[in-house]
């Protein structure tokens, strides 16, 4: 099955010249990256792993960042001497690590999957052990990690509704990649479970939590928020609503929502967050069309005027730290088919959330958060703008829905040390001394 699978890689990269050639040509940053992809590592971490044991840890994009945050300050809490070096497949997965992740001496671009490079890379980097974080599974990588003998742990376990069903189509080779992942740390025993089906060892697999509940990048002192509502000029407004991770067909709800909150609200102000930071303009152009007159964050150069009432976010970083700003919250993701975002930032910030009918991506973590009344959900712009009528109005129920998110949030934190402690129980199965 590895050489169809190769096969139809190499396929798949040269098919891909003409627009690697492109942004080689055209995009800032991209030669890097396919440089590190290629297993060139910047010369300042190769003289920063140098000789020392290194724990390699794998997270995809922005979401597994966010959960890796916590574990890298665990992880050179538990073992001082260790170097972590942190792997990521998107370009804002690499700017949001190099943003809430200081502490790790090296960010990189994970290799493209092929034996020579993956092998190459291992060599380099000499891995003690290899923490995948959530569902990232690379075939030829944890092949050629099991016959190197570095130990694989997944960590932050998830497996979603489509994910499962993906994997089922090529189950047997599923089962094969899972028997290179020695310990499984899953976020709930519904994704416990879901990682039984498709093979992974049930000895090995314990339930851990889920470690963005011990995010603290997106930490907000009140001279901290004050200093952020100056900035966006929304020092004297009421409602705030934020808008996160917004998606095509969700603005045009949530700019229909906002101009009827105008008509009771004068003062409120929206902050919307696309997810595709590059749509900003776009969205900004959207707001128009509804007579909203709104700046993209990246262009503000001093507080946002009093006749502005829209910001768009079309920077990196900062949504988790902005939802503190908020009165009222939108989740997107979840108006369309995507699945949902991360509902626990508001939530780490005891504010009360609105998510849409598609919350199938963060099931178990939206039903808690729904069955203890801290996230209400809608299923149309027209249940969205009442909802959020009800909440600038009611201000008890939303001092509620926020309590209940703080009191989840405490509740549920210390996933980051169990997952530490389950990586001390593999290095000592290993005679690892980190």
């Amino acid at each position: 099955m590895y050489w169809i699978y190769n096969v139809l890689l190499i396929i798949y990269w040269i098919g891909l010249i003409p627009v690697i050639l492109y942004r080689l040509a055209f995009e800032e940053g991209f030669y890097e990256r396919i440089k590190q992809s290629a297993g060139y590592m910047p010369a300042t971490l190769l003289k920063k792993i140098e000789g020392r044991r290194a724990v390699w840890i794998h997270a995809a994009s922005v979401g597994e960042i966010v959960a890796t945050s916590p574990l890298v300050k665990e992880v050179k809490r538990e073992f001082p001497e260790a170097v972590v070096v942190v792997s990521v497949v998107t370009a804002t997965g690499h700017a949001m690590a190099h943003r809430i992740i200081p502490e790790a001496e090296g960010i990189i671009f994970f290799p493209l999957d092929l034996p020579y490079l993956t092998r190459k890379i291992l060599h380099i980097i000499k891995p003690i052990t290899i923490l995948l974080v959530e569902t990232e599974i690379w075939p030829n990588f944890l092949r050629i990690a099991e016959s190197e003998k570095i130990p694989v742990m997944m960590v932050n376990g998830r497996i979603s509704d489509r994910s499962m069903k993906r994997y089922r189509y090529i189950s047997a080779f599923t089962k094969e990649m899972l028997s290179s992942i020695e310990r499984f740390c899953m976020q709930s025993s519904f994704d416990a479970d879901h990682i039984t089906r498709l093979g992974a060892d049930k000895d090995e697999i314990t339930v851990t939590g889920n470690m963005k509940y011990d995010q603290t990048y997106a930490t907000v002192t009140e001279e901290e928020k004050q200093s952020l509502l100056d900035e966006f000029g929304f020092g004297h407004n009421h409602p705030i609503i934020v808008a996160g991770s917004t998606h095509k067909g969700e603005e045009d709800a949530i700019f229909e929502t906002f101009k009827e909150v105008l008509k009771e609200y004068p003062q409120a102000r929206l902050l919307i967050a696309p997810r595709e930071i590059y749509r900003g303009h776009d969205v900004q152009s959207l707001a128009k069309k509804y007579g909203l007159t709104a700046i993209c964050r990246s262009d503000m150069k001093e507080p946002v005027h009093g006749t502005i009432p829209v910001v768009v976010l079309d920077t990196i970083g900062e949504l988790g730290r902005l939802y503190s700003l908020g009165d009222i919250i939108f989740v997107g993701g979840s108006l369309v088919k995507t699945g949902g975002h991360n509902i626990l930032e508001p939530a780490a910030h005891g504010k009360p959330i609105i998510v849409g009918p598609h919350m199938f991506n963060f099931k178990e973590i939206f039903n808690l958060l729904y069955s203890r009344n801290a996230c209400v959900q809608v299923k149309s712009q027209q249940e969205l703008t009442k909802m959020v009528l009800r909440l600038c109005k009611d201000t008890a129920l939303a001092e509620e829905m926020g309590q209940n998110c703080l009191d989840i949030i405490r509740e549920n934190r210390g996933a980051t040390k169990r997952n530490t402690q389950a990586l001390r129980q593999l290095f000592e199965s290993h005679n690892i001394i980190p």
